[in-house]
């Protein structure tokens, strides 16, 4: 194993046109807007890709063109396996890996789509790494969706030793969990990467190797500055944590149409068009883009406090 895939990880959008086709326009403004703003990997076709509700085709287009727009300048790591079946995963999974991605991220609740336990979780995996090119770096995603489903400490060893993976993303949002976790790999090449914005900061001084939650299409460079110069400013970082933690309570307001809005006000892409999202969140949502404005002048302000402090 030689890739290293940790630090800032932001879980991609997929801008659609408003004939729901996918906006690679828009796509190219956002991998260029995600890299300037302290990105170190790039995650694509992940439930904030709203990969479940993609054809195989789309996944594929998707991960081809974030490959070639970042163009080795980050690595690129892509999911994009929904199906219950084996065979179909592999068919999935493989077609992922042939454009080249960095990194093939593997979804646990598929490996046991029906809750039938470990024992058949561990079969699937294995199977499927029996399937996977030996050389593409691997990852794991406990991704919510449709249930979550946390790896135990077991598994979690057993692919760290097997030194196919370079990356968890953590959905526990229990730092006793990350911290263990992070004790338990400590000799491998498999990185914890926490998604949970409410103990990022925790996370981070307790081993987690970067961030990847959902606000990482917010403000990308804010969790950088948490990761890399956080101990020089204890007392900035503090404040930003809890900054970071009640900003990312907007989540359940739309997202990832909500990110959609975002990105509509900075000029990224023109639609906030979304397939997961089919219901108007300003209107279920009230006062969302008075929220939106706080969510800005809230960034502007650490923005500031951090330019000053260097």
């Amino acid at each position: 194993m030689t890739a290293t895939i940790k630090g800032i990880i932001p879980v991609m959008l997929t801008p659609f046109t408003e004939a729901d086709a996918i906006d690679y326009a828009g796509l190219e403004n956002l991998v260029e807007w995600y890299i300037a703003n302290g990105a170190d990997a790039l995650f694509a076709v992940a439930q904030s890709s709203e990969m479940q509700f993609l054809s195989l085709e789309e996944r594929v287009a998707l991960a081809r063109f974030v490959v070639r727009q970042a163009a080795g300048r980050v690595p690129v790591i892509a999911s994009g396996h929904v199906s219950e079946s084996r065979d179909d995963q592999v068919t999935e999974l493989t077609a992922i890996a042939a454009t080249g991605v960095d990194g093939l991220v593997l979804v646990t609740n598929r490996f046991d789509p029906k809750g039938q336990g470990g024992a058949v979780f561990m079969d699937h995996l294995r199977h499927l790494l029996d399937a996977l090119p030996a050389d593409l770096p691997l990852g794991l995603y406990e991704c919510p969706a449709p249930f979550r489903r946390l790896m135990s400490d077991d598994e979690l060893a057993f692919c760290a030793e097997s030194g196919r993976f370079a990356i968890l993303k953590d959905v526990s949002c229990d730092l006793e969990t990350v911290k263990r976790r992070v004790a338990l790999t400590k000799n491998s090449s498999l990185a914890i990467v926490n998604a949970n914005a409410a103990i990022a900061f925790d996370a981070i001084r307790s081993g987690s190797a970067g961030f990847t939650g959902v606000f990482t299409n917010f403000h990308p460079d804010l969790y950088k500055w948490l990761l890399t110069d956080s101990a020089r400013h204890p007392a900035l970082a503090d404040d930003l944590s809890v900054y970071l933690a009640l900003a990312a309570m907007a989540e359940p307001m739309g997202y990832p149409k909500l990110a959609k809005l975002y990105h509509q006000r900075l000029g990224t892409f023109a639609c906030a068009h979304s397939r997961t999202i089919d219901f108007d969140i300003r209107e279920r949502f009230w006062a969302l883009d008075a929220l939106l404005d706080k969510i800005m002048q809230g960034q502007q302000i650490f923005r500031a406090r951090i330019a000053a402090a260097r």
